[in-house]
């Protein structure tokens, strides 16, 4: 097997990029799923940058995970599983990627119809649009267009939680009770 870190995977062993893509994102999804919770409920607006910053940085490696898992094929169970395990295993997995690509889709389409727009760290991509008798404001681009992206992320960050604590109780169950290397392969070891 080839060290190169974009080396594919092999039947019994994750290659570097399928690992650290994986670890990436869901320690990325997990913080923003975190901060979007917290500046939501305590209204605090000053983290929103911050969370559409990060959420855009994540999406890029999500784009290249979603092209990964397509060229790479999915990873092959590590034991032998009933087909319940086998069903609710890719279902959970093909909602994580999925959900993992359309949330920030969602947030793009709220923050921006919304006009308030979006970028990386001060570099915008898509500029507010200032209301003009309000300072401080903005003004919707398209009403329908930001409730339906508002709707969008909110609803798929708590479905993303769900399938994230459904995702690891089966990661562990894998460890703990089937003993199998599910996760050790998920750690490169």
């Amino acid at each position: 097997m080839s060290n190169s870190f974009l080396s594919k995977d092999q039947p019994d062993r994750l290659s570097k990029t399928s690992r650290v893509l994986h670890w990436l994102i869901a320690l990325g999804m997990i913080a923003l799923l975190c901060v979007g919770i917290i500046m939501t409920k305590n209204e605090l607006w000053n983290l929103y940058d911050l969370h559409k910053s990060i959420g855009l940085l994540l999406s890029v490696l999500i784009i290249f995970r979603v092209i990964w898992r397509a060229m790479n094929g999915w990873p092959h169970p590590a034991g032998h599983y009933r087909p319940v395990e086998k069903f609710l295993g890719k279902i959970t997995h093909w909602g994580l990627i999925v959900g993992s690509v359309l949330i920030p889709v969602f947030g793009m389409m709220h923050s921006g119809f919304s006009g308030h727009g979006f970028g990386i760290f001060g570099l915008e991509i898509v500029k507010e649009n200032p209301d003009p008798q309000r300072l401080n404001e903005v003004l919707p681009i398209w009403e329908a267009g930001y409730k339906f992206g508002q709707a969008g992320h909110q609803y798929i960050s708590y479905l993303l939680i769900f399938l994230l604590v459904l995702h690891i109780a089966g990661a562990l169950k894998h460890h703990l009770i089937d003993k199998d290397k599910t996760l050790l392969r998920m750690l490169g070891k």
